[in-house]
C-alpha cells in the first residue's frame, strides 16, 4: 500500500516536489527505455503452442474457487494469449469478464463475457463486450510488456491496472506473459502494483521480494 503524502507547509512542499522531479523523471525514462526493449524482445517470443502450454501450467498449479469470476482480456498485437485459459475456466464453470477501457485517469470496469459472444472496437485497439452486465473479478489476468521475480510488472503507461488493481481490495492479480519477457529487475515506483503471481508457457511464478 502506498503511504498518503504528508501534510506540510507550502515552503517545505515546494521543496520536496523540486527534489522529487528528477527522481520521477529517471524513472520515467526507465520505464520508457525497458518498454522499448520490452516490446522488441516480446515480438521475438511468439509461439503457438505458448498460449495452451502456459493455460495448462496455471491451472495445474493454481484452481480458482467454484464460483470465481475471472476477468481476461482480448490480447492486441503481440500480447500472451489468454482464450486457451479463459476457455479452460469456462468449460470449468467460471463467469468470465472482459475490461472495458475508460477515459484516461480512471480504473477499469468489467463487462460479462462468454466464449462466443459479440465484441465491439474500445479505444487504443482493445476489444470489449458488446454488451452484458458489470461485473466485480475475484481474478484479473494481466497482460504484461516486462516483469521481474520481486512481481514488478511493465505495463503501456497507462496505469490502469495499477488503478484498478488498488480499487478492487481482497481481488488476486496473474500476470500472463512469455517466459522471455522476464527481466532481471524492471523499474517501478512505490505507487506501481506489484503482482503475487505470474504465469508463463514455462512454468508459474509465485513472485516476492528478492534476497
Amino acid at each position: 500500500m502506498v503511504a498518503p503524502h504528508p501534510f506540510c507547509q507550502q515552503e517545505p512542499r515546494v521543496t520536496e516536489a523540486k527534489a522529487a522531479a528528477p527522481s520521477d523523471t529517471a524513472l520515467r525514462d526507465a520505464k520508457a527505455a525497458a518498454r522499448k526493449l520490452a516490446r522488441i524482445r516480446r515480438a521475438a517470443l511468439i509461439n503457438a503452442d505458448a498460449p495452451m502450454r502456459l493455460a495448462e501450467a496455471l491451472l495445474a498449479h493454481h484452481t480458482p474457487a467454484p464460483g470465481a469470476i475471472i476477468a481476461g482480456y482480448w490480447p492486441m498485437g503481440e500480447e500472451m494469449d489468454p482464450r486457451p485459459l479463459m476457455l479452460a475456466l469456462a468449460a470449468g464453470g467460471h463467469r468470465l469478464a472482459l475490461p472495458v477501457t475508460p477515459p484516461r485517469g480512471q480504473p477499469l470496469s468489467f463487462r460479462a463475457w462468454a466464449p462466443g459472444a459479440a465484441l465491439r472496437a474500445g479505444p487504443m485497439g482493445t476489444s470489449e463486450p458488446l454488451a452484458g452486465d458489470e461485473l466485480r473479478p475475484d481474478i484479473l489476468l494481466v497482460p504484461l510488456l516486462a516483469f521481474d521475480r520481486a512481481g514488478r510488472r511493465l505495463g503501456y503507461g497507462g496505469g490502469y491496472y495499477d488503478r484498478t488493481l488498488a480499487a478492487l481490495p481482497g481481488a488476486k492479480a496473474i500476470g500472463i506473459a512469455y517466459a522471455g519477457q522476464e527481466m532481471p529487475e524492471v523499474p517501478a515506483g512505490p505507487q506501481d502494483f506489484r503482482l503475487p503471481l505470474i504465469a508463463t508457457e514455462a512454468g508459474v511464478i509465485l513472485c516476492g521480494d528478492p534476497v
